[in-house]
């Protein structure tokens, strides 16, 4: 009865930080199947709460397992949408503010070579400037990992601390899940187009504009993939 339970289990909210690794690396890969075992790994997360997401997953027709059991995603686009529309990037992460008198962006993102690329990584518009240029921001946005220190990070940039506004926020993220499949681009960190696009979701400032933009080439590489 017990492994029943254990099988039929499902979580309680599908987007949920936790239950958001998962979705994580199925939307990363979303033409790869998986055994529940190698999701578990590859997400960093329990071997048994996997399994109770993918439950819940496969019961909302978002994912399903072929015949050799292993898991899929079904429909990528219907599913990122509706965790996007969960997310709320600013209310989930906490921000530190800076200023900088650099005023051109470009110039200023050239600076984040001075950081280690395992340190951070853009996000929102600063990082759909990189991916898929719509609209330009003015405020630049990434997160740090839990072993930086923002103090470092400040005197390298050469950013000054103030109470609100700024035009730098450094994130400190809800999950270090964020780092998930990071990409290089132009020699700076971004953070997965995956996580790009649910940031930006219902990030203010055009970021819904941005948003649809990055959705665009996630879109095109999930068709192409299905071509090969």
């Amino acid at each position: 009865m017990g492994e029943t339970l254990w099988y039929m289990r499902q979580v309680r909210n599908l987007f949920s930080r936790t239950a958001s690794r998962v979705l994580r690396v199925l939307l990363a890969h979303p033409m790869r199947e998986w055994t529940i075992k190698g999701l578990s790994q590859e997400a960093n997360v329990s071997l048994g709460y996997t399994h109770a997401v993918i439950t819940s997953l496969i019961s909302a027709g978002y994912a399903t397992r072929g015949s050799s059991y292993r898991i899929r995603v079904v429909d990528p686009i219907r599913l990122i949408r509706r965790w996007a529309a969960y997310h709320d990037y600013a209310a989930i992460n906490t921000f530190l503010r800076y200023h900088t008198f650099e005023r051109d962006v470009d110039t200023f993102l050239s600076r984040l070579s001075r950081l280690d690329e395992a340190e951070y990584a853009l996000t929102v518009l600063s990082g759909a400037h990189l991916i898929a240029p719509y609209v330009r921001p003015t405020t630049i946005h990434f997160y740090i990992s839990d072993q930086t220190d923002p103090k470092t990070v400040a005197e390298l940039l050469d950013l000054r601390p103030v109470e609100s506004g700024g035009n730098v926020s450094v994130v400190r993220p809800y999950d270090a899940g964020v780092f998930y499949a990071r990409q290089t681009v132009d020699g700076l960190s971004v953070v997965n187009s995956v996580q790009l696009y649910v940031d930006l979701f219902n990030y203010p400032a055009r970021g819904s504009e941005a948003a649809e933009k990055i959705l665009e080439t996630l879109a095109n590489q999930w068709y192409s993939a299905t071509r090969v």
